[in-house]
């Protein structure tokens, strides 16, 4: 089932709610997911179309290949399509994706966990190319996508988290179900991990 066909699939209790208008500048995250959970045929959509672009580069991060990445986002859009009405507002609308998308990313290494190699593929670089971007800049991130993943998924998913999605610790805990303590050790031990990989694919002859 493509995105598209999820995102607009929900199941409508009333013409009513299918007629409603929704306004995707005035409507809050919550509002959105509220009126899909009533039976809003739009609103999952604009809250998914919302977050794609930030959902998708999370799972880039996360996954160790476009083709994973896409496949985990599918289930993730697919699983928070069906269980939104499980959402109590104890966070924010995004943090509840974060934590389905990094789920499902980790889902799919867990049962692929014999699948090689890192893709470096333009398509799995953290961010799309802009025009200040230069050929050393471009360099830099596929070193970077490289060492990070060497790192293990734990540590991997939380780096993603604190570094690049700039969530506090307390809020990286609560989306990875884990204690405080674990994600500074995570970070703790993947920095120092990501730090001599970054050495050893600058310097290969480096590495003991």
């Amino acid at each position: 089932m493509s995105f598209e066909a999820i995102a607009s699939g929900g199941t409508p209790e009333s013409s009513a709610v299918r007629r409603r208008s929704i306004d995707p500048n005035e409507t809050t995250d919550f509002e959105l997911l509220s009126a899909h959970v009533a039976g809003d045929r739009d609103a999952f959509g604009i809250l998914f179309r919302r977050h794609y672009h930030r959902l998708w580069q999370l799972a880039l991060r996360t996954c160790r290949t476009p083709e994973d990445a896409a496949d985990s986002l599918q289930d993730a859009l697919l699983s928070a399509h069906r269980n939104a009405a499980t959402f109590r507002g104890d966070a924010e609308v995004r943090s509840w994706l974060h934590r389905i998308v990094v789920n499902a990313c980790l889902d799919r290494m867990r049962r692929n966990k014999s699948r090689p190699a890192t893709s470096l593929s333009d398509e799995s670089m953290a961010e799309p190319a802009v025009e200040r971007d230069d050929i050393a800049q471009r360099e830099v991130k596929m070193v970077v996508a490289a060492a990070l993943f060497t790192l293990p998924p734990d540590q991997r998913a939380a780096l993603v988290a604190i570094d690049m999605e700039g969530y506090t610790v307390a809020e990286a805990a609560q989306l990875l179900g884990v204690a405080e303590g674990t994600i500074k050790s995570r970070c703790a031990r993947g920095r120092k991990r990501l730090e001599q990989e970054l050495e050893f694919l600058r310097n290969p002859g480096n590495r003991t």
